[in-house]
């Protein structure tokens, strides 16, 4: 575990007989590391003394241990499931010494574009329009071309109070406005509410926000009726779905109409394996899919891979500017050019951990 600002990066090792290891990212929430080693012990037990190569008896006992975990631990016991699957991807393809994409169906794209989310790099009191802008433009010095922001984090869910609501919503559009200057126009901009609007408050908010011409509005509500509704009412695209999990939970999303972009995450949704079922069921609706990312090195590549044979792949997320010292914590060095991510032609996820590193930052 290393500590990541308030959040940590959770990565697991699984190891075979012969001495492979397989990779995994099980960072999902400031949870997971206090009550994740039992977890990960119980999740390990399905697979102890099994192949690397079966995915299926992984996925379907952890459809059973997930559904039956209490409400409260369902994350964690999810994010060490996803985790445990992203390794054995890892382990088959070091095994045949074949990158995971062409377990996957082969590769449609050789770079990933990402967006630069700079909202957990803009903490404390750099959260005003000038500090957000300042991460941007380092973003934009970085050779991004597209950036997210949460300008809202700072409201109460359903703010009631018309003066708080009003003065919460102003802060938060400054914020969006002095990104947009920052990035300049031919940028896209993303915005992600964080369930903080029923869906007439959310679509006032976007009538704020029209203005600053964004390439979508993410998590606006949090119900999906709510969300449907905005969907259906508002003109810029839209997106959700990252605390979502498994294809079941995704099926009824994508039938309400709630979004039109996908965002499961790999670290949550049940996996590689998953993330594939559920873009394809995205596929057959006309949808497309950017999973949500705000992961460790491993977590991204993992997520690449399958983004690389998607043909509904819409952009993926990187955390930029969380920590210094993220590209190093993994062997070859982590390298996002111009906002594209490189798929690997090295055996698996193509990555190893760089332990010096690890042991340096873990907390």
């Amino acid at each position: 575990m290393a500590e990541v600002g308030p959040r940590a990066w959770v990565l697991l090792e699984l190891r075979t007989k012969d001495g492979l290891t397989g990779l995994g990212d099980a960072s999902a929430g400031e949870r997971v590391p206090a009550k994740g080693a039992a977890v990960a012990r119980t999740v390990f037990e399905t697979i102890r003394g099994r192949s690397p190569f079966e995915i299926e008896r992984l996925r379907n006992a952890a459809l059973f241990k997930v559904a039956a975990a209490e409400p409260r631990e369902k994350r964690v016991t999810a994010a060490y499931c996803s985790a445990l699957e992203q390794c054995m991807w890892d382990l088959q393809g070091k095994t045949l010494g074949l990158p995971c994409y062409q377990l996957f169906g082969g590769k449609l794209r050789g770079a990933i574009r990402n967006y630069a989310n700079i909202n957990r790099a803009t903490r404390g009191e750099q959260r005003t329009p000038e500090g957000f802008a300042a991460n941007a433009s380092q973003g934009v010095a970085a050779g991004f071309d597209a950036f997210k922001l949460a300008p809202f984090d700072h409201m109460a869910r359903n703010e009631s109070d018309p003066e708080k609501f009003e003065e919460g919503v102003r802060r938060g559009v400054a914020f969006v406005a002095a990104v947009r200057r920052a990035i300049g126009s031919g940028r896209d901009l993303l915005i992600d509410g964080h369930s903080r609007f029923n869906a007439q408050r959310a679509l006032e908010v976007a009538s704020r926000l029209e203005p600053y011409r964004l390439y979508w509005m993410e998590e606006m509500c949090r119900s999906a009726e709510d969300l449907a509704r905005f969907n259906e009412a508002v003109d810029v695209p839209t997106a959700g779905g990252e605390s979502l999990w498994g294809t079941s939970e995704f099926l009824e999303y994508i039938q309400h109409g709630t979004v039109d972009t996908v965002m499961p995450d790999v670290k949550y949704c049940g996996g590689m394996y998953e993330l594939k079922k559920i873009a394809a069921m995205a596929e057959a609706a006309g949808l497309r899919v950017a999973p949500h990312g705000p992961a460790s090195p491993v977590g991204n590549m993992a997520a690449a891979h399958v983004c690389a044979t998607l043909p509904n792949f819409e952009i993926l997320e990187l955390a930029f500017g969380e920590v210094p010292w993220r590209a190093e914590t993994v062997v070859p060095a982590e390298e996002v050019r111009g906002g594209l991510l490189a798929v690997p032609e090295r055996p698996g996820i193509g990555y190893e951990m760089n332990p010096e590193r690890w042991q340096r930052y873990s907390g």
